[in-house]
């Protein structure tokens, strides 16, 4: 799995709906305290809009709607992972991302076989709070040696001004919420995501 050196993740379809015409072309929905009804709308309707724009849609965490909707990636967390039904994922034909926090979450997340992992947060992050302390660039480099050429992502206190140091130390992407999302200006700051990214994009495979 290729991914884009640009990670977007957002809380509804109307940020994604915002944002992903500026060209965006890796978006993780991360919809949080949503029914069941809603929730599966605004996986839908964020299923719709990346297609129309060649963006690749990944669902966090619930892996059965996004089965049933017909989506192409899922991304879960340690929690999330103990309950899951891989099998019916791998089925279904959707690939898979993990969050990682710790050497052992890592070991956990390898027996699964994802598409890519995730570690972070690398940096303090405003989007919640989080029993893990930061783990710096640096532990990526260690990551990116124990994962040899699956790809992973860096996740966490992230900022343009950021990227040359988690890209130095081995992330093939970095994700974002809160250095976008509540940006003064959100479309604005994507653009200058998608700009500094691109040095650092691959053809895909």
């Amino acid at each position: 799995m290729v991914l884009d050196p640009f990670y977007l993740i957002v809380p509804d379809a109307e940020t994604a709906a915002a944002l992903v015409p500026e060209g965006v072309k890796l978006l993780q929905l991360r919809a949080k305290g949503m029914d069941e009804a809603r929730l599966r709308a605004e996986i839908r309707a964020t299923r719709d809009l990346c297609a129309a724009h060649g963006c690749t849609l990944v669902v966090n965490d619930v892996w059965r709607l996004a089965i049933e909707e017909g989506c192409d990636v899922v991304h879960l967390g340690q929690e999330d992972l103990a309950e899951a039904d891989l099998p019916a994922i791998r089925a279904a034909g959707l690939a898979l991302g993990l969050s990682t926090h710790d050497r052992a979450e890592l070991e956990t997340a390898l027996a699964a076989r994802p598409d890519y992992v995730a570690l972070g947060p690398i940096w303090e992050t405003r989007l919640k709070a989080m029993a893990w302390a930061p783990q710096t660039p640096q532990r990526l480099a260690e990551w990116r040696e124990a994962l040899a050429g699956l790809p992973l992502v860096a996740i966490g206190g992230i900022t343009v001004e950021r990227l040359p140091e988690v890209f130095a130390m081995g992330a093939d992407s970095a994700a974002v919420v809160t250095d976008v999302t509540l940006a003064p200006d959100p479309r604005a700051r994507c653009r200058q995501w998608l700009a500094a990214t691109r040095r650092w994009a691959r053809p895909p495979a």
